[in-house]
């Protein structure tokens, strides 16, 4: 997916350890001082659920809200299977402990690797049943300016809204990719017995749409 998750505190925690976190981003960042609205009790999910937009509507703030909604859809950014193709070197990633892609490569020049051993040579437009190799259209490592492994969900969200990070897209255009190409789709699709990312790329890509008709607001970043 074009779009492994450390155990360290850049990471999301399980969806349902994290409730009580997202509902108390109403906390505003103003002068360092609370909001006076009190924390929202968002609905406890499973590792493979995301929560719909609506639910972050008792979110009254909306720049709480717009960290809220980033916070949920970062459950997929930060997911194995977006961020596997995401790699802060020349190397992908593969399986859920961010192992080193086997056979060795590299991205190559253009990110689709090097003469002889091109992503699309194994990996084609759709997945493999009998090799378990994956596959989608345009299969391809993304540029190295759009690494997110290691990434918080404070610098993922800042990365994604730099157009010298994004690969020039505007919030619209982020949106719209996030719910409709194929190669982010793969994600929800990975085939074999690999672990989809939670919930699906309609409900992510509205989740990624709200964020940014609330302000496109960014969730802390730690130093």
């Amino acid at each position: 997916m074009h779009m492994a998750v450390p155990t360290s505190e850049k990471s999301p925690a399980p969806a349902a350890r994290r409730a009580w976190f997202i509902a108390g981003l109403v906390a505003a960042a103003c002068g360092g001082k609370l909001a006076a609205e009190p924390p929202v009790a968002l609905r406890d999910v499973g590792a493979g659920e995301l929560r719909a937009v609506a639910e972050f509507d008792a979110i009254r703030d909306p720049a709480a809200r717009s960290r809220a909604l980033f916070l949920e859809a970062s459950r997929v950014l930060l997911h194995p299977r977006c961020v596997n193709c995401h790699p802060a070197g020349d190397v992908p990633h593969q399986g859920d402990a961010l192992a080193l892609h086997d056979p060795p490569v590299v991205r190559g020049d253009a990110n689709h690797g090097v003469a002889g051993m091109e992503c699309e040579g194994c990996h084609q437009d759709r997945n493999q049943p009998l090799t378990r190799v994956p596959g989608a259209p345009g299969w391809h490592l993304a540029p190295p300016a759009m690494a997110w492994v290691g990434k918080s969900a404070g610098d993922l969200c800042a990365q994604l809204k730099d157009p010298a990070r994004n690969g020039g897209k505007t919030l619209a255009q982020i949106a719209e990719h996030s719910a409709h190409d194929p190669l982010v789709g793969w994600g929800w699709a990975p085939g074999a017995d690999r672990q989809p990312a939670p919930g699906s790329q309609q409900q992510f890509g509205a989740l990624i749409a709200a964020w940014a008709a609330t302000g496109a607001a960014c969730p802390e970043v730690r130093p």
